[in-house]
Formats: structure tokens, sequence, C-alpha cells
């Protein structure tokens, strides 16, 4: 088959900005592994770019050995398994019967109405916090949890999926004695795989890259979830090198703040990036999918 001319060069532009892209999110990955895997020394002299200079593991095992690091990691986890749990059982419950016709719901757009007000205009981070102080939730892992366990976009993309589902489909469950609950589970949720792991990556990456709200709603270091424990890892990681002794030190030697740094953040994101390929085969359907009506 023949490719006209103004297609052949589409698609060696398109070839050559996603090549761009894919170099542009590649090359920051590879430059914190080498920083992570490097001596100090090498760091402190600025010859490390994309390739270990004086190849060690200490930084890994410094990070191995220091509990602050996995507090915040089992933090994090306790987390994401939670929140991202809590996400998709409230999202589903909302999105299956606002996927509804009038006809059968009546008040169905005075409701999309108030969540389309809701994701434009939030209350602000003031009033959140005020509420979250008065429930008792500060210090809390429900604090990270619930100002966000109904995300109303991902509520959006699955109720649009759910309105493409045939409805001679239900309407041949209902005559076999099914109801709404069972239609659900039974009938949207298995055909609907592509949205709703599009919406749980979503939430999953929500939860795992947050970390503001860790530092505005925990009032200790041991309640931080990874992100926030990150965002404040130049200042406790001097005050670690600080408070050792001198066998320590000199153990270390060839570790310093941005190796250390370097080798905790590429942990951190090690989960995503083994999660992601599982996911990603439904990432594009989903989306594309549950935009298509309104």
């Amino acid at each position: 088959m023949k490719i006209s001319r103004g297609r052949l060069v589409f698609n060696i532009f398109n070839t050559i900005v996603i090549g761009f892209l894919t170099i542009s999110c590649i090359v920051p990955i590879l430059n914190i592994l080498a920083y992570s895997f490097s001596s100090s020394q090498a760091i402190i002299e600025n010859r490390v770019t994309l390739i270990p200079v004086d190849f060690t593991l200490q930084a890994y095992e410094f990070v191995m050995s220091n509990s602050r690091f996995w507090t915040s990691m089992a933090v994090t986890l306790k987390r994401v398994i939670l929140g991202v749990s809590i996400n998709l059982i409230l999202l589903i419950l909302a999105a299956y019967p606002l996927s509804k016709s009038e006809k059968m719901f009546p008040a169905r757009k005075y409701y999309v109405a108030f969540m389309l007000c809701v994701m434009l205009f939030s209350g602000g981070m003031m009033p959140t916090y005020f509420i979250v102080a008065r429930t008792n939730l500060i210090d809390t892992i429900w604090s990270m949890i619930l100002p966000d366990a109904v995300p109303i976009f991902s509520v959006i993309v699955l109720m649009n999926f759910f309105r493409g589902v045939p409805e001679e489909l239900e309407e041949s469950a209902v005559l076999d004695g099914a109801n709404p609950l069972q239609i659900l589970t039974r009938i949207y949720l298995p055909i609907s795989k592509p949205s709703v792991a599009t919406v749980t990556l979503f939430s999953l990456i929500t939860h795992w890259n947050s970390w503001f709200d860790g530092l505005i709603y925990s009032n200790h270091t041991e309640n931080y979830p990874l992100q926030s424990y990150l965002q404040t890892l130049v200042v406790s990681s001097t005050s670690t090198m600080e408070n050792m002794d001198v066998d320590t030190m000199l153990a270390l030697r060839n570790v310093n703040e941005t190796n250390m740094q370097s080798a905790q953040i590429f942990i951190s994101i090690v989960p995503l990036m083994v999660v992601y390929p599982f996911l990603q085969r439904y990432f594009t359907s989903g989306l594309t999918l549950g935009s298509v009506k309104g």
C-alpha cells in the first residue's frame, strides 16, 4: 500500500516528536539512577551524567538501614491500599446511577451539574483544613484519604463509559430477575475493565505522588507519607549525617546528600514503573471511550 507524501511527512514528524518526549522522560530517570550509584567525590566534582562514576552501592545500603524511609513507605502503602479501594467503590457507586437516562433518573442532570461545579470550583485549602481539623482527622491516615474520596473527574470518565453500554443488556438482565447491584457487578463492571483500569491508575498515581496534604495534616514526621518525607529530605539527610558517629561517617565516606536522595527517589518510583505496564494497555482505550458522551 503506497503512503502519500503528506502522510509520510506526518509520520516522520510524529516519530521525531514522540521520540523527543520519550527521551525527555527517560533522561531524568537515568540521571537520578546514575547519581544513586556514583561516589560522593564524583558527584562533588560534577562528573556524573547518565552513567555511574566510581560505582558504589553504599547509598542503597544506607537507605535500607534508614528506618524513617521505610516508615514513610509503609504509610504510603497503607494510604494507597485504603485510598484506591475507597475511591473505586465510591466512584463506581456514583457513576452507575448517573449513567442512566433522565427517564430512569430524572434528577440526573442536577447531580451532574453539581459535580461539574465541584470539580471546577473547590472550597480551597483553608476550609478543607478546618473540616479535617474539626473532625479530628489530623495526624491520621484518613486525613489524606477522605477529602479526595470521590474523584469527580474519574466519576465522569466512568459514567460516560457506562453510558456506552447497550441498554439491551440491562433490559435482558431485568427480565431474568437481576437487581441493580447484580447488573452492576455482573454486566457493567466486567465489560468496563479499560475504564476501571484507567480510573484505578489515576487514583494510584494521585495517592502515591501526593505530598502537600501529608505536610499540612501531619504534626509528626512519623506520619508523613513517602513523598512528604522525600520533600523534606535535604533537611533530614543533613541532620542525619550530623548525628552520625565517626565510625559510621567513615563507613559512609562515599555517600552524601545527593546520592542518598537519588537512591530514595529511585526506590520510590519503582512501584509505579512496575504497575504501569500492566494497566497501560487499558489506559488509552479507557480514557478515550470514557470521554465520548457528555
